[in-house]
């Protein structure tokens, strides 16, 4: 395939991957591409199995509306940091050596994510300034974040992808420590809750952080 094909499709799956199921119209509008070469790529991905359609939508006027989402091997289009390698260690941390030693390597990434992005945010003087720090380091990490403001004292930090999804459905634990991170560096200033979870069935993970 030419790259500047492949290009134009890892676009439209990145773009499908951050806002959730897209018409044809809606991702030429995003993209600048024409409509008609939007639907040749969407029938390129998938045949090769990356996207399907839902069931049409009904929009009162005109012709039905069709959306397009990921597969399962679209998703895994994004990557998952080691995730099924990282699966297996835990579940053989947990069978040879118990849930206790388990909780303690949470505890210790939990410890050592901590000292890092409290380092990295040390210079951040506001609190929007640490939110924005906190997303940048989460993109660094493969999470597809972003930040998007509420009103003058809220801000939503979304995550489209989790590189660490698979170990997490192993070990609730991570998600748990993850959200502790948050609330650790933000405590005395903000409150953070999580929203919407990857684990609980939504397309994402959305944490709203609400000053004092």
């Amino acid at each position: 395939m030419p790259r500047a094909q492949r290009n134009s499709q890892d676009r439209i799956l990145y773009q499908i991957k951050r806002l959730g199921p897209q018409t044809a119209r809606e991702l030429g509008e995003q993209l600048n591409v024409t409509t008609m070469g939007i639907r040749q790529h969407l029938a390129q991905l998938e045949r090769q199995a990356l996207i399907e359609a839902t069931p049409e939508e009904s929009t009162g006027r005109g012709r039905p509306v069709r959306r397009w989402k990921l597969t399962r091997q679209g998703h895994s289009r994004f990557p998952d940091a080691h995730a099924q390698v990282t699966s297996e260690i835990i579940l053989a941390v947990r069978d040879l050596l118990g849930e206790a030693a388990l909780d303690k390597v949470i505890e210790q990434r939990t410890r050592d994510t901590l000292s890092h992005y409290t380092e990295a945010m040390a210079r951040a003087a506001t609190l929007e300034a640490k939110v924005e720090t906190l997303c940048n380091l989460r993109v660094r990490e493969g999470y597809m974040a972003e930040v998007q403001p509420v009103d003058p004292t809220t801000w939503l930090l979304i995550e489209h992808h989790c590189p660490i999804c698979i170990a997490a459905k192993s070990c609730q634990g991570f998600c748990r420590s993850e959200l502790e991170v948050f609330q650790r560096l933000l405590d005395g200033i903000a409150t953070v809750r999580r929203e919407d979870h990857l684990l609980e069935g939504a397309r994402r993970c959305t944490y709203r952080i609400s000053s004092h």
